[in-house]
């Protein structure tokens, strides 16, 4: 197979939307059920097929530009395209150079990531391709990533998907729809769609891991006195038990209210208390401070570097 990226007539730096885009305007163009009997046309489908299943997936496309594996998604081997002498095949199998392979052996090599299948009951019969997998993205509400949800995903090709979101998924990883890729060739089974996740930002919450984070503001009553404070976590209210003479800042410890991590168990929920001033002149608390100041003398911070 030529250079995959010469096959789909992007640059070597093209973006990841550039080449689909690409191969969706090709495979448009010389799908076979548009060319009856053109094998030229059906030659021509295979490649770009196999080479966006190549470029459409970023791991591969990173080991094919490395040089770790060829343009079929073979290893690369230093014994390997010596003319006239023998080329090694997935599984130690070779063949000699020149000879004919196995049909069913040169389309598993040509189409690299695609699933070659048979029809016909065996050897001999119609070749089919699994379709390529698709790739997007999704945006998740905060929540939905930690207690898992459902969300409904509206396709360019106009047609609306419902995704899963389980429980304690986070940004970066990715949910596979399986069937929902682009359809395979000759009738063969279609690909997946995958979506990578993106969390969105909650108003309060940050995710640390399993753990989630939050600032929690006291009153300086709250502070000095101590107090059981109602604290809103993703599974519900919890009282907070915030001890007399606290300090601003302080990082107290709800057990099992972050996010779950996929054995059983859940993450903490990490609050920092800050203890935050009436907003308004209080000539009261001012007038507190003065007869303080003759306690407070020294200030809780270091003097030097």
């Amino acid at each position: 197979m030529a250079d995959p990226y010469s096959i789909l007539g992007v640059k070597k730096n093209a973006s990841a939307d550039e080449i689909r885009s690409a191969y969706r305007k090709l495979a448009k163009t010389l799908h076979p059920d548009l060319h009856p009997g053109d094998k030229s046309a059906e030659e021509k489908f295979k490649s770009v097929s196999a080479a966006y299943d190549l470029l459409g997936d970023a791991e591969k496309r990173a080991r094919f530009d490395r040089g770790e594996i060829d343009e079929q998604g073979n290893e690369r081997s230093p014994f390997a395209g010596a003319r006239g002498g023998r080329s090694y095949a997935r599984g130690g199998r070779y063949a000699e150079a020149g000879a004919s392979e196995d049909m069913s052996d040169f389309f598993e090599s040509f189409f690299g990531g695609f699933q070659s299948e048979r029809g016909g009951g065996g050897r001999g019969g119609a070749f089919r391709a699994r379709g390529p997998d698709v790739r997007y993205r999704v945006e998740v509400e905060f929540l939905d990533a930690v207690l898992g949800g459902k969300q409904r995903v509206n396709m360019p090709n106009k047609k609306a998907l419902e995704v899963v979101i389980p429980p304690g998924v986070d940004s970066g990883q990715t949910l596979r729809l399986s069937g929902q890729g682009e359809p395979g060739f000759n009738g063969g089974t279609p690909g997946d769609a995958l979506f990578e996740v993106t969390v969105k930002p909650h108003p309060f919450l940050t995710r640390d891991g399993f753990d989630l984070r939050m600032d929690l503001p006291i009153s300086l009553t709250e502070a000095v006195e101590g107090a059981q404070i109602p604290v809103p976590t993703p599974s519900g209210v919890v009282n907070l038990t915030v001890r007399p003479g606290v300090h601003s800042g302080s990082v107290l410890r709800l057990r099992g209210k972050g996010a779950p991590n996929g054995h059983g168990a859940h993450g903490d929920l990490l609050v920092r208390v800050m203890i935050h001033l009436l907003d308004t002149d209080d000539e009261d608390l001012r007038g507190f401070l003065k007869n303080w100041k003759k306690r407070d003398k020294k200030p809780p911070r270091p003097s030097s570097l």
